[in-house]
Protein backbone atom coordinates (compact mmCIF):
# COMPACT_ATOMS: atom_id res chain seq x y z
CA UNK A 1 0.00 0.00 0.00
CA UNK A 2 1.02 3.53 -0.90
CA UNK A 3 2.39 5.50 2.41
CA UNK A 4 0.82 8.84 0.84
CA UNK A 5 -2.54 8.33 2.04
CA UNK A 6 -4.77 12.16 2.18
CA UNK A 7 -8.08 12.98 4.13
CA UNK A 8 -9.80 15.49 2.53
CA UNK A 9 -12.91 17.65 3.91
CA UNK A 10 -14.91 20.07 2.14
CA UNK A 11 -17.38 21.52 3.58
CA UNK A 12 -20.41 21.82 0.58
CA UNK A 13 -21.84 25.30 0.85
CA UNK A 14 -18.63 27.48 2.08
CA UNK A 15 -16.81 25.36 -0.53
CA UNK A 16 -13.83 25.47 2.47
CA UNK A 17 -11.41 22.45 1.47
CA UNK A 18 -8.59 21.13 3.36
CA UNK A 19 -6.10 18.32 2.72
CA UNK A 20 -3.60 16.17 5.13
CA UNK A 21 -1.78 13.41 4.49
CA UNK A 22 -2.52 10.60 7.25
CA UNK A 23 -1.47 7.33 8.97
CA UNK A 24 -1.85 4.73 5.97
CA UNK A 25 -3.23 2.79 9.57
CA UNK A 26 -5.85 5.39 9.57
CA UNK A 27 -7.92 3.33 6.99
CA UNK A 28 -8.87 1.08 9.28
CA UNK A 29 -10.65 3.39 11.32
CA UNK A 30 -13.93 4.36 11.48
CA UNK A 31 -15.33 7.76 10.47
CA UNK A 32 -16.41 8.48 13.84
CA UNK A 33 -12.90 8.49 15.78
CA UNK A 34 -10.42 9.28 12.77
CA UNK A 35 -12.80 12.57 12.76
CA UNK A 36 -11.78 12.88 16.44
CA UNK A 37 -7.79 12.46 15.22
CA UNK A 38 -7.78 14.79 12.35
CA UNK A 39 -10.42 17.28 12.56
CA UNK A 40 -11.72 17.67 16.20
CA UNK A 41 -8.01 17.43 17.85
CA UNK A 42 -5.69 17.72 14.80
CA UNK A 43 -2.15 17.19 15.82
CA UNK A 44 -1.13 20.21 14.12
CA UNK A 45 2.23 20.32 15.51
CA UNK A 46 3.31 17.51 13.76
CA UNK A 47 1.87 17.41 10.66
CA UNK A 48 2.97 20.81 10.34
CA UNK A 49 6.40 19.74 10.92
CA UNK A 50 6.28 16.62 8.93
CA UNK A 51 5.15 18.83 5.72
CA UNK A 52 1.65 16.78 6.11
CA UNK A 53 -0.26 19.72 5.85
CA UNK A 54 -0.25 23.11 3.88
CA UNK A 55 -0.60 26.95 5.66
CA UNK A 56 -3.58 27.29 3.62
CA UNK A 57 -5.17 24.09 4.50
CA UNK A 58 -4.29 24.61 8.45
CA UNK A 59 -5.99 27.69 8.21
CA UNK A 60 -9.27 25.75 6.65
CA UNK A 61 -9.10 23.15 9.05
CA UNK A 62 -9.01 25.41 11.86
CA UNK A 63 -12.79 27.01 9.60
CA UNK A 64 -14.18 23.92 9.42
CA UNK A 65 -13.81 22.67 12.70
CA UNK A 66 -15.89 25.99 13.74
CA UNK A 67 -18.70 24.93 11.42
CA UNK A 68 -18.90 21.35 12.85
CA UNK A 69 -18.26 21.42 16.08
CA UNK A 70 -19.53 23.50 19.39
CA UNK A 71 -17.21 25.35 21.33
CA UNK A 72 -16.91 26.38 25.13
CA UNK A 73 -16.90 29.42 26.47
CA UNK A 74 -13.29 28.49 26.68
CA UNK A 75 -13.35 28.24 22.97
CA UNK A 76 -12.78 24.27 23.96
CA UNK A 77 -14.25 22.08 20.80
CA UNK A 78 -17.29 20.13 22.44
CA UNK A 79 -20.05 18.18 20.57
CA UNK A 80 -20.67 18.44 17.15
CA UNK A 81 -23.89 20.52 15.63
CA UNK A 82 -26.84 18.57 15.86
CA UNK A 83 -27.79 17.68 12.03
CA UNK A 84 -24.36 17.36 10.40
CA UNK A 85 -23.67 14.84 7.90
CA UNK A 86 -20.93 13.14 6.12
CA UNK A 87 -20.79 12.21 2.73
CA UNK A 88 -18.44 10.29 0.64
CA UNK A 89 -19.40 10.28 -3.45
CA UNK A 90 -23.06 11.09 -2.47
CA UNK A 91 -23.18 8.68 0.02
CA UNK A 92 -23.96 9.62 3.43
CA UNK A 93 -21.96 8.01 6.35
CA UNK A 94 -22.77 6.54 9.96
CA UNK A 95 -20.39 6.78 12.39
CA UNK A 96 -19.35 3.08 12.80
CA UNK A 97 -18.63 3.40 8.69
CA UNK A 98 -15.31 2.31 7.70
CA UNK A 99 -13.91 5.10 4.88
CA UNK A 100 -13.20 3.45 1.48
CA UNK A 101 -10.09 5.32 -0.91
CA UNK A 102 -9.57 6.49 -4.23
CA UNK A 103 -6.34 6.30 -6.19
CA UNK A 104 -5.01 9.26 -7.09
CA UNK A 105 -1.66 10.68 -9.02
CA UNK A 106 0.24 14.01 -7.75
CA UNK A 107 2.71 15.05 -9.69
CA UNK A 108 4.77 11.82 -10.30
CA UNK A 109 3.63 10.33 -6.64
CA UNK A 110 0.51 7.78 -6.55
CA UNK A 111 -1.82 8.37 -3.29
CA UNK A 112 -4.90 7.18 -1.91
CA UNK A 113 -7.25 9.88 -1.03
CA UNK A 114 -10.50 9.85 1.53
CA UNK A 115 -12.51 12.37 0.13
CA UNK A 116 -14.86 13.40 2.84
CA UNK A 117 -18.01 16.17 1.86
CA UNK A 118 -19.91 17.78 5.15
CA UNK A 119 -23.09 18.64 4.57
CA UNK A 120 -24.66 21.30 7.16
CA UNK A 121 -28.38 21.80 5.90
CA UNK A 122 -29.65 20.31 9.05
CA UNK A 123 -27.79 22.51 10.91
CA UNK A 124 -29.59 25.48 13.51
CA UNK A 125 -28.19 28.42 14.95
CA UNK A 126 -25.99 26.89 17.89
CA UNK A 127 -22.90 28.76 17.41
CA UNK A 128 -21.03 30.16 21.24
CA UNK A 129 -19.77 33.85 19.68
CA UNK A 130 -18.21 34.06 22.71
CA UNK A 131 -16.21 30.41 22.14
CA UNK A 132 -15.69 30.86 18.75
CA UNK A 133 -14.21 34.64 18.74
CA UNK A 134 -11.68 32.67 22.04
CA UNK A 135 -10.56 30.27 19.55
CA UNK A 136 -10.36 32.60 16.49
CA UNK A 137 -8.22 35.22 18.90
CA UNK A 138 -6.30 32.77 20.52
CA UNK A 139 -5.30 31.10 16.58
CA UNK A 140 -3.77 34.84 15.64
CA UNK A 141 -3.35 36.28 19.06
CA UNK A 142 0.16 38.18 18.62
CA UNK A 143 -0.95 39.22 14.92
CA UNK A 144 -3.97 40.44 16.23
CA UNK A 145 -2.95 42.02 19.40
CA UNK A 146 -0.05 43.81 17.46
CA UNK A 147 -2.38 45.16 14.93
CA UNK A 148 -4.28 46.88 17.79
CA UNK A 149 -1.59 48.66 19.34
CA UNK A 150 0.07 49.51 15.98
CA UNK A 151 -3.05 51.36 15.43
CA UNK A 152 -3.91 52.83 18.41
CA UNK A 153 -0.29 54.06 18.29
CA UNK A 154 -0.47 55.87 15.22
CA UNK A 155 -3.81 57.40 15.86
CA UNK A 156 -2.47 59.07 18.99
CA UNK A 157 1.43 58.43 19.68
CA UNK A 158 3.52 56.29 21.39
CA UNK A 159 3.52 58.11 24.60
CA UNK A 160 -0.21 57.49 24.90
CA UNK A 161 -0.87 53.87 23.87
CA UNK A 162 -0.37 52.11 27.17
CA UNK A 163 -2.47 55.14 28.77
CA UNK A 164 -5.77 54.27 26.47
CA UNK A 165 -5.03 50.83 26.28
CA UNK A 166 -5.28 50.27 29.75
CA UNK A 167 -8.89 51.77 29.45
CA UNK A 168 -9.89 52.93 32.45
CA UNK A 169 -11.47 55.59 31.42
CA UNK A 170 -14.65 56.82 29.13
CA UNK A 171 -12.07 58.80 26.85
CA UNK A 172 -9.62 55.95 26.78
CA UNK A 173 -12.48 53.36 25.22
CA UNK A 174 -13.65 56.18 22.89
CA UNK A 175 -10.56 56.53 21.66
CA UNK A 176 -9.27 53.31 21.30
CA UNK A 177 -12.81 52.28 19.12
CA UNK A 178 -12.06 55.00 17.19
CA UNK A 179 -8.43 54.02 16.19
CA UNK A 180 -9.83 50.85 14.91
CA UNK A 181 -12.53 51.67 13.59
CA UNK A 182 -10.91 54.26 11.46
CA UNK A 183 -8.34 52.34 10.51
CA UNK A 184 -11.24 49.44 9.20
CA UNK A 185 -13.30 52.25 7.54
CA UNK A 186 -10.50 53.46 5.50
CA UNK A 187 -9.64 49.29 4.13
CA UNK A 188 -10.80 48.50 1.04
CA UNK A 189 -14.64 48.18 0.39
CA UNK A 190 -14.02 44.73 -1.52
CA UNK A 191 -15.57 41.47 -2.70
CA UNK A 192 -12.46 40.64 -4.83
CA UNK A 193 -11.60 38.94 -2.21
CA UNK A 194 -13.83 36.28 -2.57
CA UNK A 195 -11.88 34.79 -6.04
CA UNK A 196 -8.64 35.04 -5.39
CA UNK A 197 -6.39 34.04 -2.15
CA UNK A 198 -7.78 31.94 -0.36
CA UNK A 199 -11.48 32.83 -2.62
CA UNK A 200 -13.67 32.77 0.78
CA UNK A 201 -17.48 32.85 -0.38
CA UNK A 202 -18.02 35.07 3.30
CA UNK A 203 -15.10 35.93 5.97
CA UNK A 204 -15.99 36.07 9.64
CA UNK A 205 -14.68 38.61 11.62
CA UNK A 206 -10.92 37.33 12.47
CA UNK A 207 -10.58 36.56 8.57
CA UNK A 208 -11.84 39.92 7.77
CA UNK A 209 -9.48 41.39 10.43
CA UNK A 210 -6.58 39.22 8.91
CA UNK A 211 -7.51 40.49 5.20
CA UNK A 212 -7.48 44.03 6.32
CA UNK A 213 -4.30 43.21 7.91
CA UNK A 214 -3.15 41.78 4.15
CA UNK A 215 -3.74 45.15 2.78
CA UNK A 216 -7.22 44.07 1.54
CA UNK A 217 -10.71 45.02 3.09
CA UNK A 218 -14.50 43.47 2.65
CA UNK A 219 -17.71 44.51 2.62
CA UNK A 220 -20.28 46.36 5.42
CA UNK A 221 -21.54 43.07 7.60
CA UNK A 222 -17.72 41.48 7.09
CA UNK A 223 -15.97 45.04 8.59
CA UNK A 224 -18.17 45.07 11.38
CA UNK A 225 -18.06 41.61 12.72
CA UNK A 226 -13.88 42.44 12.37
CA UNK A 227 -14.60 45.61 14.67
CA UNK A 228 -16.47 43.70 17.29
CA UNK A 229 -14.53 40.87 17.29
CA UNK A 230 -11.48 43.04 18.00
CA UNK A 231 -12.90 44.98 20.38
CA UNK A 232 -14.68 42.38 22.41
CA UNK A 233 -11.09 41.02 22.89
CA UNK A 234 -10.37 43.97 25.38
CA UNK A 235 -13.94 43.55 27.11
CA UNK A 236 -15.50 46.07 25.40
CA UNK A 237 -19.46 45.93 25.36
CA UNK A 238 -21.63 46.45 21.84
CA UNK A 239 -24.19 45.13 19.70
CA UNK A 240 -24.94 45.56 16.21
CA UNK A 241 -27.20 48.09 14.72
CA UNK A 242 -29.33 47.32 11.44
CA UNK A 243 -29.11 49.76 8.56
CA UNK A 244 -30.95 50.32 5.18
CA UNK A 245 -32.31 52.20 2.84
CA UNK A 246 -36.15 53.46 3.03
CA UNK A 247 -36.70 51.81 6.34
CA UNK A 248 -37.87 54.47 8.55
CA UNK A 249 -40.20 52.35 10.30
CA UNK A 250 -39.53 49.52 13.53
CA UNK A 251 -37.48 46.74 12.32
CA UNK A 252 -40.07 43.50 11.43
CA UNK A 253 -37.87 41.50 13.64
CA UNK A 254 -40.72 38.76 13.09
CA UNK A 255 -40.21 38.38 9.22
CA UNK A 256 -36.49 38.52 9.37
CA UNK A 257 -36.72 35.78 11.80
CA UNK A 258 -38.84 33.72 9.53
CA UNK A 259 -36.71 34.16 6.71
CA UNK A 260 -33.71 33.04 8.75
CA UNK A 261 -35.70 29.96 9.53
CA UNK A 262 -36.60 28.87 6.31
CA UNK A 263 -33.16 30.46 4.07
CA UNK A 264 -36.14 31.56 1.52
CA UNK A 265 -35.94 34.77 0.78
CA UNK A 266 -38.35 35.04 -2.73
CA UNK A 267 -40.94 38.04 -2.79
CA UNK A 268 -38.77 39.54 0.59
CA UNK A 269 -36.98 42.86 -0.80
CA UNK A 270 -39.07 45.08 1.68
CA UNK A 271 -37.89 43.03 4.69
CA UNK A 272 -34.44 42.42 3.45
CA UNK A 273 -33.30 46.52 3.10
CA UNK A 274 -33.38 46.06 6.89
CA UNK A 275 -30.42 44.06 6.74
CA UNK A 276 -28.69 45.62 3.84
CA UNK A 277 -26.16 47.34 6.27
CA UNK A 278 -24.86 47.18 9.59
CA UNK A 279 -22.54 49.28 12.02
CA UNK A 280 -22.08 48.80 16.28
CA UNK A 281 -23.76 50.77 19.24
CA UNK A 282 -20.74 50.67 21.89
CA UNK A 283 -22.18 50.97 25.83
CA UNK A 284 -19.54 52.16 28.60
CA UNK A 285 -19.51 54.28 31.24
CA UNK A 286 -23.20 55.17 31.28
CA UNK A 287 -23.02 55.94 27.35
CA UNK A 288 -23.78 54.92 24.45
CA UNK A 289 -21.68 55.06 21.04
CA UNK A 290 -22.70 54.37 17.39
CA UNK A 291 -19.76 53.68 15.22
CA UNK A 292 -20.05 52.69 11.41
CA UNK A 293 -16.51 51.70 10.31
CA UNK A 294 -17.84 50.74 7.00
CA UNK A 295 -17.14 52.63 4.03
CA UNK A 296 -18.29 51.79 0.25
CA UNK A 297 -19.08 55.88 0.78
CA UNK A 298 -21.01 54.94 3.91
CA UNK A 299 -19.88 58.32 6.09
CA UNK A 300 -17.73 57.30 9.09
CA UNK A 301 -20.18 57.58 11.95
CA UNK A 302 -18.94 58.11 15.42
CA UNK A 303 -21.32 59.35 17.31
CA UNK A 304 -22.24 59.37 20.57
CA UNK A 305 -25.06 60.59 23.45
CA UNK A 306 -28.13 61.94 22.23
CA UNK A 307 -26.69 62.41 18.68
CA UNK A 308 -26.71 58.42 18.79
CA UNK A 309 -30.36 58.60 20.36
CA UNK A 310 -31.54 61.05 17.49
CA UNK A 311 -30.47 58.31 14.89
CA UNK A 312 -31.92 55.95 16.22
CA UNK A 313 -35.09 56.98 18.24
CA UNK A 314 -38.33 56.92 16.15
CA UNK A 315 -40.31 60.45 16.75
CA UNK A 316 -38.96 61.23 14.31
CA UNK A 317 -36.82 59.06 12.47
CA UNK A 318 -33.11 60.87 11.45
CA UNK A 319 -31.91 59.00 8.33
CA UNK A 320 -28.10 59.50 6.96
CA UNK A 321 -28.04 60.05 3.65
CA UNK A 322 -25.73 57.87 1.53
CA UNK A 323 -24.54 58.01 -2.11
CA UNK A 324 -22.26 54.28 -1.72
CA UNK A 325 -22.62 54.13 -6.13
CA UNK A 326 -24.99 55.15 -8.35
CA UNK A 327 -27.82 56.19 -6.32
CA UNK A 328 -28.36 58.57 -3.44
CA UNK A 329 -30.42 56.83 -0.83
CA UNK A 330 -31.74 57.69 3.06
CA UNK A 331 -29.90 55.23 5.38
CA UNK A 332 -32.02 54.87 8.72
CA UNK A 333 -30.41 52.72 11.43
CA UNK A 334 -32.28 50.74 13.94
CA UNK A 335 -31.64 48.61 17.37
CA UNK A 336 -32.56 44.82 16.92
CA UNK A 337 -32.26 41.58 18.82
CA UNK A 338 -28.59 40.25 18.94
CA UNK A 339 -29.84 36.73 17.29
CA UNK A 340 -31.14 37.70 14.42
CA UNK A 341 -28.06 40.03 13.33
CA UNK A 342 -25.56 36.91 14.66
CA UNK A 343 -28.08 34.36 13.15
CA UNK A 344 -28.14 36.07 9.33
CA UNK A 345 -23.89 36.43 9.78
CA UNK A 346 -24.17 32.91 10.67
CA UNK A 347 -26.39 32.01 7.84
CA UNK A 348 -24.12 34.00 5.40
CA UNK A 349 -21.04 32.28 6.41
CA UNK A 350 -22.58 29.01 6.76
CA UNK A 351 -25.60 28.03 4.29
CA UNK A 352 -26.59 30.57 1.58
CA UNK A 353 -25.82 28.83 -1.96
CA UNK A 354 -23.59 30.86 -3.65
CA UNK A 355 -23.34 34.23 -1.15
CA UNK A 356 -20.10 35.54 -2.84
CA UNK A 357 -22.08 36.06 -6.03
CA UNK A 358 -25.39 37.66 -4.32
CA UNK A 359 -23.25 40.24 -2.73
CA UNK A 360 -21.09 40.84 -6.07
CA UNK A 361 -24.00 40.81 -8.38
CA UNK A 362 -27.90 40.39 -6.40
CA UNK A 363 -26.60 43.54 -3.44
CA UNK A 364 -24.70 44.94 -6.40
CA UNK A 365 -21.74 46.02 -4.43
CA UNK A 366 -19.26 44.92 -7.51
CA UNK A 367 -15.65 44.14 -7.12
CA UNK A 368 -14.67 47.47 -5.29
CA UNK A 369 -15.97 50.72 -4.49
CA UNK A 370 -13.74 53.59 -3.49
CA UNK A 371 -14.24 57.78 -3.04
CA UNK A 372 -14.18 58.16 -7.10
CA UNK A 373 -14.85 54.59 -8.31
CA UNK A 374 -16.73 51.37 -8.58
CA UNK A 375 -15.89 48.24 -10.67
CA UNK A 376 -18.29 45.69 -11.25
CA UNK A 377 -18.27 42.36 -13.33
CA UNK A 378 -20.00 42.33 -16.83
CA UNK A 379 -21.05 37.92 -17.29
CA UNK A 380 -22.73 37.53 -20.31
CA UNK A 381 -23.41 34.67 -22.63
CA UNK A 382 -24.36 35.85 -26.15
CA UNK A 383 -23.67 39.63 -27.59
CA UNK A 384 -26.90 40.74 -26.85
CA UNK A 385 -26.77 39.93 -23.27
CA UNK A 386 -23.88 42.10 -23.17
CA UNK A 387 -25.20 45.18 -25.10
CA UNK A 388 -28.66 45.07 -22.44
CA UNK A 389 -26.31 45.29 -19.55
CA UNK A 390 -24.60 47.65 -21.21
CA UNK A 391 -27.14 50.35 -22.19
CA UNK A 392 -28.71 49.76 -18.48
CA UNK A 393 -25.21 50.84 -17.07
CA UNK A 394 -24.83 53.71 -19.31
CA UNK A 395 -28.94 54.40 -18.60
CA UNK A 396 -28.34 54.65 -14.64
CA UNK A 397 -24.82 56.66 -14.90
CA UNK A 398 -26.18 59.02 -17.17
CA UNK A 399 -29.61 59.49 -14.96
CA UNK A 400 -27.06 60.15 -11.84
CA UNK A 401 -24.84 62.15 -13.89
CA UNK A 402 -21.84 59.65 -13.62
CA UNK A 403 -19.57 58.49 -16.45
CA UNK A 404 -18.76 55.22 -16.97
CA UNK A 405 -17.29 52.62 -19.40
CA UNK A 406 -18.40 49.15 -20.14
CA UNK A 407 -15.88 46.67 -21.73
CA UNK A 408 -16.83 43.02 -22.66
CA UNK A 409 -13.25 42.17 -21.81
CA UNK A 410 -11.40 41.89 -18.05
CA UNK A 411 -9.60 44.75 -17.87
CA UNK A 412 -8.79 48.79 -17.75
CA UNK A 413 -8.51 50.20 -21.43
CA UNK A 414 -10.91 53.18 -21.65
CA UNK A 415 -9.91 56.19 -20.13
CA UNK A 416 -12.14 55.95 -16.85
CA UNK A 417 -10.67 52.75 -16.77
CA UNK A 418 -6.67 53.88 -16.89
CA UNK A 419 -7.16 56.85 -14.74
CA UNK A 420 -8.62 54.12 -12.13
CA UNK A 421 -5.35 51.88 -12.88
CA UNK A 422 -3.16 54.59 -12.71
CA UNK A 423 -4.68 55.49 -9.00
CA UNK A 424 -5.25 52.11 -7.93
CA UNK A 425 -3.18 49.23 -9.51
CA UNK A 426 -3.14 47.56 -6.52
CA UNK A 427 -6.71 46.83 -6.57
CA UNK A 428 -6.20 46.43 -10.28
CA UNK A 429 -3.91 43.57 -9.53
CA UNK A 430 -6.52 41.77 -7.01
CA UNK A 431 -9.52 42.50 -9.74
CA UNK A 432 -7.21 41.39 -12.67
CA UNK A 433 -6.50 37.75 -10.82
CA UNK A 434 -10.48 37.40 -9.45
CA UNK A 435 -11.06 36.52 -13.05
CA UNK A 436 -10.80 32.92 -13.37
CA UNK A 437 -12.63 31.94 -10.10
CA UNK A 438 -15.74 34.58 -10.00
CA UNK A 439 -16.10 33.09 -13.92
CA UNK A 440 -16.17 29.47 -12.52
CA UNK A 441 -19.07 30.70 -10.12
CA UNK A 442 -20.68 31.77 -12.01
CA UNK A 443 -20.74 29.27 -14.33
CA UNK A 444 -21.37 26.25 -11.50
CA UNK A 445 -24.63 28.54 -10.87
CA UNK A 446 -25.89 29.62 -13.89
CA UNK A 447 -24.93 26.89 -16.05
CA UNK A 448 -21.68 26.67 -18.31
CA UNK A 449 -20.47 29.00 -21.10
CA UNK A 450 -20.26 32.94 -19.46
CA UNK A 451 -17.60 35.17 -20.54
CA UNK A 452 -17.10 38.16 -18.42
CA UNK A 453 -15.95 41.95 -19.00
CA UNK A 454 -16.26 44.74 -16.65
CA UNK A 455 -17.79 48.30 -16.18
CA UNK A 456 -15.87 50.99 -14.46
CA UNK A 457 -18.19 53.63 -12.87
CA UNK A 458 -16.31 57.39 -11.93
CA UNK A 459 -18.30 58.19 -8.85
CA UNK A 460 -16.57 61.88 -8.66
CA UNK A 461 -16.06 64.68 -10.88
Amino acid sequence: MTENVILQLTDVVTTRRCALRIEPSDLDLPLEPLLDKYLKHPPLDTLRQERRIAADSEETLTAIQDLVYLSSDSGSLTGMFEGVEFLHDGRFLDAPDTLYTEPVTIGEKEALVVDLQIDRNGVGYDRNWTGFHRRRWDRHSDTFSGFVAENVEMRFGAERVNRIGELETADDKANFIHALALRIWEADFENYSRFRGRKLVFKSGDETALNIIDGHGGICSEKVQALKFLTDHYGLESEYVLSGPATPDPVPEDRLRQLLDTLDFRYSKRFMRYWQHLALLYKFEGMELLVDATNGNVPFLFVPGAEADRILEYDPKRPVPVRMAVKREDFYYHRISQDIVEDMIFAMEGWIPYVDLVQVFDNELGLCITKDYMVAPVVFRTEKTFDTIRREYIRACEEAGLDCEVSDEWGFMGPIGEAFAMEEPGKVEHIMESYDHLLDRYDEAHGPGHEAGLVVIRLSG
